[in-house]
Parts: structure tokens; C-alpha cells; sequence
């Protein structure tokens, strides 16, 4: 992989972690307050969901530090090693607690009774957005698996040939 093409990913990563603690220390906090604000009934719910929230941020910044040093070994050549298969398992292990968190959160939002102003769009939209974060999480997980699979092909036949040469 090229050098710069590595540079522009890595780039990317480290404004992808940083806008995701921006996130979690200012705008899911802020949101929340302003939420309650807004709507008093709220206030119960106000610090479950936005843990949840930025628990689910930090299993994509958990992913994107794994992501990291898989760009390192593709870097040094060694992504054909054992050590690749813990950090895809960490990613995959990240993907999974985000869709479980974000499971759990349309669950409750399809149980429970959640007051809401006006007539009610408001949570069916959160529980919309809930629910395909879980099954976008789920597909990313599944994917991931595949293509862990794939790594441990290439691994075992890069293995094979380098025994033949």
C-alpha cells in the first residue's frame, strides 16, 4: 500500500478520534441539557442516553485505534502474522458492544412509555435511528467476520509459500 495513501487514512483517523471526543465531552452532554430544557420530562432520561451514547462513540474510536495498527503492519509487511487477528478480533469485539448499545436503546424505545412534546415523532425517530444503527452495526460485525476469514486464508497460503520458497 502506498505511503501517502497510508498518510491520508491515518489523517483521517485522528480527525475521526478527535471529532469523536469533541462529541462526547461537548455535544452529547450539550444536547441532552438542551433536550431537558426544551422538554422537562426528559430529565429522567436524560443521563442514560447520552452514556449510552458515548459508549457507542467510543467503541468506533476503540475501531479506529485497531484500525491504526492494522495501517501499521500493512506498513512494515506484517499483516500476514497472528498479531493481525487481535486487533481485527477488537474490532469486531467494539462493533459488537455498539450494536448491542444500540439494540438495548431501540428496545427500550419500543417499550417503554416516553412522554413527548407534540404528537410522539420525535421518539419513533430516535427508535428509527436506534434500530438501524443496530442493523448497520450488525452488518458491519458480520462483514468484519468474513473478511477475518479471508485474512486467515491469506495468511495460511502466504505461510504455505513462503515454506515452498
Amino acid at each position: 500500500m502506498h505511503r501517502l495513501f497510508i498518510a491520508a487514512l491515518r489523517a483521517g483517523i485522528c480527525v475521526a478520534l478527535s471529532a469523536g471526543l469533541f462529541g462526547q465531552l461537548v455535544v452529547l452532554p450539550a444536547t441532552a441539557a438542551d433536550e431537558v430544557d426544551r422538554f422537562p420530562p426528559y430529565a429522567p432520561l436524560a443521563v442514560p442516553y447520552t452514556a449510552v451514547a458515548i459508549l457507542g462513540v467510543l467503541c468506533v474510536q476503540v475501531a479506529l485505534v485497531a484500525t491504526w495498527a492494522l495501517l501499521t503492519m500493512v506498513e512494515r509487511d506484517a499483516i500476514f502474522t497472528s498479531r493481525a487477528f487481535r486487533w481485527v478480533d477488537v474490532i469486531i469485539g467494539s462493533a459488537l458492544v455498539a450494536t448491542v448499545l444500540a439494540a438495548g436503546a431501540a428496545a427500550h424505545l419500543a417499550v417503554a412509555e416516553i412522554p413527548s412534546p407534540g404528537d410522539g415523532m420525535d421518539v419513533l425517530g430516535a427508535l428509527f435511528a436506534a434500530t438501524g444503527c443496530a442493523g448497520v452495526g450488525a452488518a458491519f460485525t458480520m462483514l468484519v467476520v468474513v473478511m477475518k476469514g479471508l485474512l486467515r486464508k491469506a495468511t495460511e497460503l502466504r505461510t504455505e509459500m513462503a515454506g515452498v520458497v
